[in-house]
């Protein structure tokens, strides 16, 4: 064997360390997502949140998967960079009980008393067993919590409040939404998982995976 060859094959066993090294340095923290953690919406959908990675939680009320998903939801969200955006969607699903409480949230939101009362409504319901599924029975808890049920009433019936609920409904089937909780990147994937912890670790992954995108395309834009 030559000198030549002896020092080619030496070169070749210390660099490899350094190319495995540099490889998994570049491997994207996405690429633990695998097909059944996420579905990609086709076509992508426009966000109300220009230069944030929106999230979307699709929801009721009514649901007891979302009433156990909420306190999750909520701490998950209190560690979220400020990069990050929530909007909350209800749903009804042609379904008159949900469909009055889509518009009980919008009318809280109209009020500005759904940060109170958000979790109080869930509990009343799941909890307390409050059958609080038409508009007088809703106003009445609320008036009996702190709001105005005068108040709630004007927007419960508001075109705002009706406008909302028909937008919800129209997002919903955008989305592709069957289920709920659901919940949306950015206009683009459907997180998915066998439990709650792990819908929302796959939301994770994904916000990730968008802002390695963003991050790739801008720096991609900045060498033209």
């Amino acid at each position: 064997m030559s000198i030549r060859t002896r020092l080619l094959m030496l070169m070749a066993v210390l660099l490899a360390p350094l190319a495995f090294a540099a490889t998994a340095g570049a491997e994207p923290a996405t690429a633990q997502l695998a097909d059944s953690d996420f579905r990609a919406l086709t076509p992508p959908q426009p966000t109300s949140s220009p230069g944030k990675i929106e999230v979307i939680e699709f929801f009721s009320f009514a649901c007891p998967h979302c009433n156990e998903f909420y306190p999750l939801l909520t701490t998950w969200l209190a560690k979220q960079p400020k990069d990050v955006v929530l909007v909350r969607v209800p749903v009804g699903f042609n379904r008159p009980p949900w469909i009055n409480l889509q518009r009980a949230y919008y009318a809280l939101q109209s009020t500005g008393d759904i940060a109170r009362l958000d979790g109080a409504l869930f509990h009343a319901i799941h909890d307390e067993g409050r059958q609080l599924f038409d508009a007088q029975s809703l106003a009445d808890w609320v008036g009996a919590n702190g709001g105005s049920s005068e108040k709630f009433t004007a927007a419960y019936t508001s075109f705002l409040v009706n406008n909302q609920t028909v937008q919800a409904d129209a997002l919903a089937e955008k989305y592709g939404v069957e289920a709920v909780p659901t919940m949306a990147v950015n206009g683009e994937y459907l997180a998915q998982g066998q439990t709650f912890a792990e819908i929302l670790n796959n939301t994770d992954k994904l916000i990730a995976k968008v802002r390695a995108e963003r991050a790739s395309a801008a720096a991609a834009a900045k060498h033209k």
